[in-house]
């Protein structure tokens, strides 16, 4: 099975963090929810195609995807080797699946490729240049992390005696832990992007990053390679960050 890649939209974003905001790779990985070997990869391609930030204007998304993930060429040789990075992916997100069931694939789709042993040998080699340790190192300014709590709280009409439950929306700021909090009817984007515009008036000025949980009213698309963000709240990040200001906790 191909590994799963990320939409033009969420590639672009990638390279945002990384041209215009100097982003570590392990940091724009954090944000993007994605490792940070696979930052690496989409910042080579990039350089491959000979492109630069920022892009060219109106390179459409269909002409971007053609650029980064062109044909693969021929290979002289009737032995292909393995994808580690798609095989790893497997590993992680199909249930009951093993090495060796992999290996078997891929010697069904290629018969002359390389033997169980050394599949196995060098796959270990490859998993043990990963990060599997990541530290937390918060900066002032830099990141903002927001979801609603798991309580609720209840709310009643003074016309009606009609009780609601009021929802919780809670922002924190990484380095400083400061925090606002605010009650609203729902979760809707209205009041999910209403809050944050609260926040960054309470916290006086904005982060470079926002960190939402798997959140509906943020994320459109769940995956857990690739979330695809709520355009409105995508748009609001983007305008945020094309402010310039910056919290100081």
């Amino acid at each position: 099975m191909p590994g799963k890649r990320l939409s033009m939209r969420k590639i672009r974003e990638v390279l945002r963090l990384k041209y215009e905001l100097n982003r570590s790779n392990r940091e724009i990985g954090l944000s993007c929810g994605i490792g940070s070997s696979t930052v690496g990869d989409y910042i080579q391609r990039v350089r491959n195609a000979g492109l630069n930030w920022p892009l060219p204007e109106g390179l459409s998304d269909i002409a971007l995807e053609q650029l980064l993930f062109p044909p693969p060429t021929p290979r002289n040789s009737s032995r292909l080797f393995p994808d580690f990075h798609e095989v790893h992916n497997e590993l992680q997100s199909r249930k009951n699946i093993t090495l060796n069931l992999l290996w078997q694939e891929y010697k069904e789709q290629n018969p002359d490729g390389y033997q169980y042993s050394w599949y196995c040998h060098n796959y270990q080699d490859w998993a043990a240049r990963l990060d599997v340790v990541m530290r937390h190192e918060h900066r002032a300014g830099d990141k903002m992390f927001v979801d609603y709590a798991g309580q609720t709280v209840n709310v009643i009409d003074r016309e009606t005696g009609e009780i609601h439950k009021a929802q919780i929306f809670v922002a924190v700021l990484g380095a400083s832990s400061y925090t606002y909090a605010e009650a609203t009817l729902s979760q809707q984007v209205e009041d999910w992007i209403g809050s944050h515009v609260r926040a960054f008036s309470f916290f006086g000025g904005v982060t470079e990053a926002i960190v939402p949980d798997n959140l509906k009213s943020g994320v459109s698309k769940v995956c857990r390679y690739e979330p695809d963000i709520n355009p409105t709240y995508h748009d609001l990040a983007s305008r945020s960050s094309r402010a310039g200001k910056k919290t100081t906790g």
